[in-house]
């Protein structure tokens, strides 16, 4: 059997996304899309490296073109500006691997106009978003809503640290003026 998608395999590697911090941090298409089978994601990767002509990790608006011409959906520029801009998070007129897999999510949850490039492109790719059904779909949304408590518990975290931050900062202050209170009584 071929290894699933891990941080040792492919899949795990393809296009590391750039983090807030400015770090680097590794992308893992398994933990994220969850809605999408290891074979899926496998298909999908392989299809994203065999248009990747530069093999930088990203599919520019050119190798989107010949990608489009080559599924037999050929766009315009401004079509193809387009494509990449409704799922180009970053902003950087191109695809990651991570955006280019958005466009099947956007797919499989029927969020893609039938007359746009990427329903075209999704559409046309020999990946088959639906195979999984309602299946397929009970999980997107199990992994939706899992992600939602996720965000709300890191936020519980976040606002935690800053109550104990400010807690410290309180005691520190405090002990400050103590501290000035007897010392100046040693200055007398």
């Amino acid at each position: 059997p071929e290894p699933g998608p891990g941080p040792g395999s492919p899949v795990g590697r393809v296009g590391g996304e750039s983090s807030p911090g400015g770090g680097r941090r590794v992308f893992s298409p398994a933990g994220e899309f969850r809605e999408f089978s290891r074979r899926q994601l496998r298909d999908m990767e392989r299809l994203f490296r065999q248009y990747d002509a530069g093999k930088d990790g990203f599919i520019d608006l050119m190798e989107l073109k010949l990608m489009m011409e080559k599924l037999g959906a050929p766009q315009t520029h401004l079509g193809l500006k387009n494509m990449i801009k409704e799922v180009d998070e970053d902003l950087d007129s191109k695809l990651s691997f991570r955006e280019f897999l958005l466009i099947f999510r956007k797919a499989a949850a029927g969020e893609l106009q039938e007359d746009s490039g990427l329903h075209a492109l999704a559409r046309l790719s020999e990946i088959d978003v639906s195979t999984e059904g309602v299946k397929g779909a009970k999980s997107f949304f199990e992994a939706k809503a899992q992600a939602i408590n996720e965000a709300s518990r890191f936020e519980e975290e976040i606002k935690a640290e800053q109550e104990e931050k400010k807690k410290q900062a309180e005691e520190l202050k405090q002990r400050k003026a103590a501290f000035k209170e007897l010392q100046s009584t040693f200055k007398q």
